[in-house]
């Protein structure tokens, strides 16, 4: 087979991948913001695809053209010089409208999205080195709960999510559902964003922020309004007691080992704000911040050696014996 057929052979297999798309993608709006922001990249697109055909063209045109005969003078009388001034003319208000008419499709875009509702429902997220803490606050404090690394919301209602640090410089980021704003410690920014459609929708630190940059993410679960407010309504709940030996075990390990220094579980005596909160991790999908899948095994890997998983994290690693290990995970486990 020719050299030239593989390569074209290669070239045909790999056009297939232009259709594939990940888990986080701006081309695949799912919310009134992040539509917007698709359709003003189209429009800018195709007009510079339009502007640069236009170049590319004339260039071609420019290159291809006759050469002038050594001995023909230039042609400098004065049609010839009225003529370049107008199209010099029309080339430059053309361009000027394209710039203005841009610049409307951006202003009127972001109009969408940076519009406000006083009917949204708030939220505060705080960037931490490197997990999501999530609060949902209410005019009554015994509404109000904390939870970390997965914001549910209610599907065609507006969200807005008010934007903390409580370290250094991080970048909430759901490409499906809006576009991105910085956390700068001491400044309060926000943004709203209105889900349409049920689903779950990766969101990730889009500012570099130290070591584990890259496993900093969290996921928007976008839910069913009357299945949103049951599940608001579990969270306001504080966490299951054990009532089996080894889930009491496990409660009991869990505060004497020193967890409950840093997390908190509604309910009980572990009181600790430097980690996120744990009162029902058990209903969440992943651990340590989207690195791990919530499993038993991986909660396990997780306690045992975080430094392993996700080296600098303020996790230490926990000396602790198979059976107390089994005994932590159960009792984490029934916190649902």
């Amino acid at each position: 087979m020719p050299v030239w057929v593989r390569r074209v052979l290669v070239l045909c297999t790999c056009l297939p991948l232009s259709a594939c798309a990940g888990r986080q993608s701006a081309l695949d709006p799912q919310g009134l913001q992040s539509e917007q922001i698709r359709s003003t990249l189209f429009i800018f697109l195709a007009v510079s695809a339009v502007v640069w055909i236009g170049v590319v063209v004339v260039l071609a045109a420019g290159m291809l053209r006759t050469k002038r005969a050594a001995d023909r003078p230039l042609d400098l009388h004065q049609g010839y010089e009225d003529r370049a001034g107008r199209v010099v003319l029309w080339l430059g208000t053309a361009t000027a409208l394209i710039v203005l008419g841009l610049s409307f499709v951006s202003y009127a875009g972001q109009r969408t999205i940076f519009a406000k509702d006083e009917k949204a429902l708030t939220l505060k997220v705080i960037g931490h080195q490197w997990w999501w803490e999530v609060r949902y606050e209410a005019d009554s404090p015994h509404k109000s709960f904390v939870t970390a690394n997965e914001i549910r919301i209610p599907t065609g209602k507006p969200v807005r999510v008010e934007l903390e640090s409580a370290d250094v410089i991080h970048s909430f980021w759901v490409p499906s559902l809006t576009g991105k704003m910085d956390l700068v410690t001491g400044q309060k920014n926000e943004l709203q964003f209105t889900a349409k459609n049920a689903g779950v929708y990766r969101g990730q630190c889009a500012e570099f922020c130290g070591l584990q940059h890259a496993h900093m993410a969290f996921a928007v679960i976008a839910l069913p309004p009357d299945e949103f407010e049951r599940w608001r309504e579990h969270e306001n709940r504080s966490a299951h007691s054990p009532s089996d030996p080894l889930g009491k075990q496990g409660e009991a390990l869990f505060r004497a080992r020193g967890c409950a220094l840093c997390h908190n579980i509604s309910g009980t005596l572990a009181g600790g704000q430097l980690g996120p909160d744990l009162t029902h991790i058990a209903s969440r999908t992943t651990i340590a911040a989207g690195t791990l899948p919530n499993t038993p095994a991986t909660l396990g890997a997780w306690i045992s050696d975080p430094q392993h998983i996700k080296p600098g994290n303020l996790m230490p690693k926990m000396p602790l014996q198979s059976g107390e290990l089994i005994a932590i995970i159960h009792y984490l486990e029934q916190l649902k």
